[in-house]
């Protein structure tokens, strides 16, 4: 392979999801196995340190295979964990990646219930042929062991792994949702602007066809009077004439199936304050308590679009009252002064129960009326209110220019990216901090479990028998000085001083003697029996005799007052 070939894999390479991880959880087992080593070490409780490295050594060229080979890895790693405590870390990280990673509980329960009866197996086996101690210690051992190495960390990252699991799949679902609320949003934006087509078409149309009207009737009048301009006015009349064919052929097929008809089609009154006085009036036959409060002149002069959003926006706020709360009191205000016309709908609390969320609207209506109201260059504002109730409120120009067509953000018109909780949806996504704070409670608990282990360790070789039991053995005639300086048998002034005068010549060859209190001596009411231990000059016991002192008080001289 040559050289630019190898540069442009390396080149293409992407790190795989995880690696990162991954290396920081055998970075920290490795390092807390050898924390727990150093420890256990330092204490003087760890039994032949080569086959401790030895064993820490195989644990951790295992280690990086827990995830791909669960089923082995970590039975292999407990059962390695008997007899080397050190391993004990190192086990607890696999069991808790086995355990986040498993989603079958009792594929679970079967890998740590046979993980945590191998390390008590193997500690309670282990501990007499490696010197530890009995077989009750090595499974007191391994009783400390399986729950800090392998059902604790096992706990954990079930928990870790379900919540884990739990938060995907309702962002999951979240996602769907939200994707379905933007489809819907975007098929009543263009339900909304099919509609707008169909009025331009008859409002443009109805124009059309006065023009043609005037045109043929000025066409019939100049036949006689002006000969020369009738064709003028025929030119006219079918210039107009292909006008609406057109017209009719581009934006007649965008007329949406419930296109409006009978009293809700479009009129020369629609919009003004007699057609909104008449939409209240019909509120009110309803049983609906609604009062219409109107500021400035009539719209009658304004744009038909205009006049068509001012009827649009409180004809969808009183059906939505009709649905929603026909008990409130509605207030419906509009505002129109030289340059805007304000429409608000306000109304209270229902007095009776909520409504429950199976009979709530898809609330495409509100998003029609926030496209009409936007392609005018408004603005659209639909919400509850503090005190309980809802209202709606628009503000539409009273002359609209070019106004710009929804867009991207900033476009100022709300995109498809724009919808109410998009942003808060991606932002919940991603937790500012969620992986640092998981790291550190991770690197606490590990940190816990290894003190844990320590101090198990410990307690347990604390409390096993050391030696042989019973009282220790007496000094006996050849042992030297030191030997017996060994078992505890020392020399003591006060019995010296209560031998001297009374005890009997010494053996020949004796170099000096030794008076000990816990050696022999023995206090007695009528006095005091005294062990003597007389050495050669080798510093070798050569013989050990006992005499009885009389007491001249009840009280022995060594004793306190």
């Amino acid at each position: 392979m040559s050289r630019p070939s190898i540069v442009r894999r390396l080149a293409r390479y992407r790190r795989p999801a995880g690696t990162g991880r991954a290396v920081a959880e055998t970075a920290g087992a490795l390092l807390a196995s050898f924390a727990v080593y150093a420890a256990v070490g330092r204490l003087g409780l760890l039994p032949h340190p080569r086959f401790q490295a030895l064993t820490l050594a195989v644990g951790a060229g295992i280690f990086p295979l827990r995830r791909r080979l669960p089923d082995a890895v970590l039975p292999a790693l407990a059962a390695l964990t008997g007899p080397a405590p050190c391993l004990a870390p190192m086990t607890a990280v696999a069991a808790y990646t086995v355990a986040r990673g498993t989603d079958r509980t009792r594929r679970l329960i079967w890998l740590l219930g046979v993980a945590a009866a191998l390390v008590v197996t193997a500690a309670t086996v282990t501990a007499p042929w490696l010197g530890q101690g009995a077989v009750a210690y090595g499974f007191a051992l391994g009783l400390v062991l399986a729950p800090t190495a392998v059902v604790v960390p096992g706990l954990v990252g079930t928990a870790y792994g379900q919540r884990g699991r739990l938060v995907r799949a309702l962002r999951e679902r979240g996602d769907a949702a939200e994707r379905a609320r933007r489809l819907a949003d975007s098929e009543a934006r263009t339900h909304e602007r099919s509609r707008i087509a169909a009025e331009m078409h008859d409002l443009v149309g109805h124009r059309l066809s006065l023009v043609s009207l005037h045109t043929g009737g000025l066409e019939l009048a100049l036949a006689d009077a002006a000969p020369e301009l009738r064709e003028e006015a025929a030119l006219v009349r079918r210039t107009t004439r292909d006008a609406m064919r057109e017209l009719r052929q581009t934006l007649g097929v965008l007329g949406p199936p419930g296109r409006d008809t009978g009293p809700d089609a479009l009129t020369d009154a629609t919009g003004t304050r007699a057609d909104i006085e008449a939409l209240v009036a019909q509120s009110g036959r309803g049983g609906i308590a609604v009062r219409l409060e109107w500021t400035g002149p009539d719209l009658d002069t304004r744009p038909a679009a205009v006049r068509r959003a001012v009827h649009r926006v409180v004809r969808e706020a009183l059906t939505n009252v009709h649905r929603y709360a026909t008990a409130a009191h509605v207030t419906v205000s509009v505002t129109h002064d030289d340059a805007t016309v304000r429409v608000r709908v306000r109304n209270g609390a229902p007095p009776g129960p909520p409504v429950s969320g199976e009979t709530l609207g898809t609330g495409r209506g509100l998003t029609g009326l926030r496209e009409r109201v936007h392609l005018l260059g408004g603005a659209f504002d639909a919400g509850p209110l503090p005190s309980g109730g809802f209202q709606v409120d628009a503000l539409v120009p009273a002359e609209p220019g070019d106004a710009a067509s929804p867009g991207p953000p900033g476009s100022g018109a709300p995109g498809p990216d724009d919808l109410p909780g998009a942003t808060g949806q991606r932002a919940a996504r991603e937790p500012p901090g969620r992986r640092t704070v998981e790291a550190a409670t991770l690197a606490f608990g590990l940190v816990a479990l290894c003190v844990l282990m320590v101090l198990g360790v410990s307690f347990v070789y604390a409390v096993q028998p050391h030696g042989r039991a019973g009282p220790a053995p007496l000094p006996r005639v050849g042992m030297t000085y030191q030997e017996m300086a060994a078992t505890g048998v020392l020399d003591n002034a006060a019995v010296r001083a209560a031998a001297t005068g009374h005890e009997p010549p010494r053996p020949a060859g004796a170099a000096g003697c030794v008076y000990p209190f816990n050696g022999g001596t023995v206090s007695r009411p009528g006095g005091l029996t005294i062990a003597r231990y007389c050495f050669d000059t080798a510093q070798r016991l050569i013989a050990i005799d006992r005499f009885t002192v009389p007491s001249v008080r009840d009280a022995t001289p060594w004793e306190t007052p």
